[in-house]
């Protein structure tokens, strides 16, 4: 039986125990098939990103004349790390297919308006998580070059290659994730938590905070390639309030319009000429 004969036999979405664990045993097995695959592409895709990776030691090490480079500790550190990337790699590759194992594990309980949103969302979160990762793959060299830089000329800076990759994996993800920040504000404000006028009362922390990271991150000296990577984070920030402005707006004139409604009605209850009639 198909999903959409399933929908109308059952319009609540309701189901046993029995069968949320079977649907939930689909899902897990089509997000970990998902992931198997992405990370065996994440596999042969490692020492290339390897190379890539290690290059801004490499240059600042040439630049400064000090010794700079990555530390394999151990006899298995080498493809226990490669392992790690792998799934790494993979959890990023497959993001869209286990996002939406997720959302259709939880859209049968939900109405279909609520259906509608979780869908926006999703579609809205993935495009802007692997535009967040691919911006801080972009800033992770000037990043790393940063960093070493501030090591004195006449010492070493060795760096255990487990630290150093869990480092940018890290990097990555914390950039994935800030690209989301926009989805997080519109969805919390169409939950009637917070209302933009709150947001926007941040503004200039949320501008110094971007300012710094920016200017940390930026892919050269210049205040031009500060302003290249802090454009699109206060952009997609500022294009989110905008966005729970414009919610707010449209919430306010239908509680209005309902509070009006209300009122008229309860002074129509008990019309005058029933009152004479009595």
């Amino acid at each position: 039986m198909s999903a959409k004969k399933d929908r109308k036999a059952n319009p609540e979405g309701r189901m046993a125990l029995k069968d949320h664990l079977i649907e939930l045993k689909n899902r897990l097995f089509k997000s970990v098939l998902g992931l198997v695959v992405g990370a065996v592409g994440g596999w042969f895709l490692y020492q290339p990103l390897f190379v890539a990776v290690a290059a801004p030691i490499e240059r600042i090490a040439k630049e400064r004349n000090i010794v700079a480079s990555l530390n394999f500790d151990g006899v298995s550190t080498a493809i226990d790390l490669q392992f790690q990337a792998a799934f790494f790699l993979g959890a990023i590759i497959s993001s869209p297919i286990w996002i939406y194992q997720l959302w259709a594990f939880i859209t049968p309980g939900l109405t279909r308006k609520e259906r509608r949103y979780t869908l926006g969302y999703m579609f809205a979160a993935i495009p802007l998580f692997l535009a967040g990762i691919w911006s801080g793959w972009l800033v992770m060299p000037n990043i790393v070059h940063a960093l070493y830089s501030f090591t004195p000329a006449t010492a070493s800076n060795i760096v255990h290659a487990t630290d150093y990759i869990t480092f940018v994996m890290q990097l990555l993800l914390f950039m994935g994730v800030a690209f989301l920040v926009p989805v997080v504000l519109v969805a919390v404000n169409m939950a009637g938590i917070v209302r933009g006028a709150t947001y926007l009362k941040a503004w200039r922390i949320t501008i110094l905070a971007v300012t710094i990271v920016a200017a940390m991150a930026a892919p050269g000296a210049d205040a031009f390639s500060m302003l290249f990577l802090a454009v699109p984070l206060l952009a997609l920030y500022f294009g989110a309030i905008g966005v729970c402005i414009l919610l707010d707006k449209g919430r306010d004139r239908r509680n209005a319009k309902r509070a009006e409604e209300t009122g008229e009605t309860a002074d129509q209850a008990t019309p005058l000429t029933d009152l004479q009639q009595l």
